[in-house]
């Protein structure tokens, strides 16, 4: 907004650019867009970021989930990032970052768990007392 009150007060787009500490084209393409629509067109309409999934999403994928990976195809039970993210491309036909649906996860209730590796010759007796 501080640029469209620059614009209407007759500034160069180098200016503005300077002052405002963008890039020259940016301030091109909103002088463009003030030009156009006003200084209205120059209020932000939101992240350009990808929408959260929704509740419901998350709801059908749990239960996705509960079936297990190897319902699914995989030769295991473990569920990895990569794995619950080839489930949501084949099942919502969306795509989510590792990191999106980590967050996703945690925000939900889920955590990461490492699988306990056990050796083959155990003595389990022996660990019982």
């Amino acid at each position: 907004m501080e640029a469209a009150e620059r614009f209407a007060a007759g500034a160069s787009n180098g200016e503005v650019a300077k002052d405002l500490r963008v890039s020259v084209r940016s301030v091109q393409r909103w002088y463009r867009t003030w030009q156009d629509t006003g200084p209205e067109g120059l209020r932000s309409v939101g992240p350009v970021s990808t929408p959260k999934p929704s509740n419901a999403l998350f709801m059908v994928l749990e239960v996705e989930l509960a079936k297990g990976a190897v319902a699914h195809g995989w030769p295991d039970q473990t569920w990895t990032l990569a794995r619950i993210k080839t489930l949501i491309g084949r099942r919502f036909h969306k795509s989510l970052s590792l990191s999106g649906i980590s967050q996703m996860l945690r925000r939900h209730g889920w955590s990461h768990q490492v699988p306990a590796r056990r050796a083959v010759e155990r003595d389990d007796a022996a660990v019982a007392s």
